[in-house]
């Protein structure tokens, strides 16, 4: 058994994937806080960068998506491993599944470098008279980042593996039934096969010669 199918194996992620209701609903939030959640990181990147709210401090525009920001996150990032783990095998070899992870990585990396330079002094921003190179380079990564992260995702539902996929070759062909009312059957084919003798093909022959003039009248 390999791990990811170990994984997906579980007792409460297989309730969980076979589920009518709480699979779907949990779908749709992780979905919801991926639109909310992108939505404030866009302003925040598009304030770093000059290009939008530029009537608006910098710090006021960090401070007021941050809380919201890491309630998103943390809602998004617990839905998405979630719905991964409970269908591991199927992500597992998706190469847009590892592309995304490595996105999310980048993520970590990304606030581990200027949450000290841009995003922990926000006012020290607003003081200069243009906005610092820094901060124009945070927003501009972090908005690349996030992109590739929402690029992945998407993707992520039109790749198919080519071992699950099949060749159509391969495929069985559909059987073709087509209905056959009885009555022509009767008509068209009136003679009884298996004849054993002249008593049977005289029998045969009158049924046919009745059948015939049936049809004439």
């Amino acid at each position: 058994m390999s791990i990811a199918n170990a994984i997906q194996s579980i007792a409460f992620l297989t309730d969980f994937r076979e589920s009518v209701w709480v699979y779907p609903v949990v779908m749709a939030i992780h979905l919801s806080c991926i639109a909310v959640f992108g939505g404030m990181i866009l302003m925040t990147d598009l304030r770093l960068l000059g290009v939008a709210m530029t009537d608006r401090p910098i710090s006021e525009v960090i401070a007021k998506f941050r809380i919201w920001k890491r309630i998103g996150f943390c809602i998004m990032v617990t839905m998405g491993a979630l719905l991964a783990s409970s269908e591991a095998e199927k992500y597992s070899p998706n190469p847009f599944f590892w592309a995304k992870m490595c996105f999310l990585s980048l993520v970590a990396i990304h606030a581990a470098i200027f949450r000290p330079l841009v995003y922990n002094n926000p006012a020290e921003l607003d003081k200069s008279p243009a906005i610092p190179g820094r901060a124009k380079l945070a927003g501009a990564l972090s908005l690349f980042i996030w992109l590739g992260i929402l690029t992945c995702g998407r993707l992520i539902g039109y790749y198919e593996d080519a071992q699950s996929a099949g060749s159509p070759a391969t495929k069985p062909a559909a059987a073709l039934t087509v209905p056959v009312s009885p009555a022509i059957v009767v008509q068209r084919s009136p003679l009884r096969l298996g004849i054993s003798g002249p008593r049977d093909l005289q029998e045969n022959k009158r049924k046919h010669y009745v059948l015939s003039n049936r049809e004439s009248s």
